[in-house]
């Protein structure tokens, strides 16, 4: 979202394990993605937050033996590409603690979820307790307008003044700033971080009770305007119902609704409408997903 310089391909698991990847550079470390649905630990195996934080630690202990320094840790607060995943209660709080406490930074991605569209906070890392160094912005901000943002302290940014200057035809110009102030002043006073966690959570109790009626879907979750459905063939293998979500996505978008895929194995129908969305909307939205369901017949 901020350019494809190599740099930001080279942490981007969604970038180096997909097509035309080569993979993890060797001064990279995952761990793997904290999905209590289907990761390697799950809501049913007690604790996950800690052991997942834990995975953090291990390669913290790592680099720490062989006389490295961590230089960041990078997370969104909800992760998008990842399928709509919503982190263990405390892991990333515990996760970015435990880094920042080595002397590595925390560097939030809020391009999804920032603005207010998780509903609770204004900003997703905010809903997660955690407090990063630097915050990296963008998309939402600009309302289709081209538009992203890097917000840090100023001692790293102090850090970044290293005499040399710093150019950029298009950084901070008048109309792009014009918009994004504009942008910030309808979230305020249309009060829309308090209308996606109101259509929020009624379209959470509506995707809940569809759940119920298909057995295609294996999980609902989401918070404010930002939801995901995981769709499933079957609930004790959980195998990916990717193509069944691939013809709903297509389906959908013949009447006239836009969502998409995501995830790994592109089976997570991804629901974020504008944040001007009603209760209206959602009803439409569900009534329309009901009805394909039941047309495809893929229960």
């Amino acid at each position: 979202y901020h350019g494809h310089p190599k740099a930001t391909i080279e942490v981007s698991p969604y970038k180096f394990d997909g097509p035309g990847g080569a993979g993890s550079p060797d001064f990279v470390h995952q761990i793997p993605m904290p999905n209590p649905y289907r990761g390697k630990y799950r809501s049913s195996d007690g604790d996950i937050a800690l052991k997942y934080a834990d995975c953090v630690q291990q390669i913290l202990d790592v680099l720490h033996d062989d006389n490295k320094q961590v230089s960041a840790f990078i997370a969104e607060a909800i992760l998008g590409c990842g399928g709509q995943i919503f982190f263990p209660e405390g892991f990333l709080a515990a996760a970015s603690t435990k880094v920042q406490q080595t002397g590595g930074l925390y560097i939030a991605d809020e391009v999804q979820i920032g603005f207010g569209r998780v509903g609770s906070n204004f900003w997703g890392f905010e809903s997660e307790n955690a407090r990063p160094d630097i915050v990296t912005m963008g998309k939402s901000m600009g309302n289709g307008h081209p538009l992203s943002a890097v917000v840090t302290t100023k001692k790293i940014a102090d850090a970044f003044n290293n005499g040399m200057e710093y150019f950029n035809s298009f950084g901070g110009n008048p109309v792009s700033c014009a918009v994004g102030r504009a942008v910030l002043k309808v979230i305020e006073e249309e009060k829309l971080q308090a209308n996606a966690l109101q259509v929020g959570s009624y379209l959470m109790d509506q995707l809940n009770d569809l759940k119920q009626r298909h057995n295609i879907i294996g999980d609902v979750r989401g918070r404010g305007l930002f939801l995901g459905l995981e769709l499933i063939k079957d609930h004790e293998k959980l195998d990916p119902a990717s193509d069944e979500a691939e013809k709903l996505v297509n389906d959908m978008k013949d009447h006239g609704i836009l969502i998409s895929t995501d995830g790994p194995d592109h089976n997570v129908l991804k629901i974020k409408p504008p944040m001007v969305f009603t209760n209206d909307n959602a009803d439409q939205l569900v009534g329309t997903l009901n009805k394909l369901l039941m047309q495809d017949n893929f229960n």
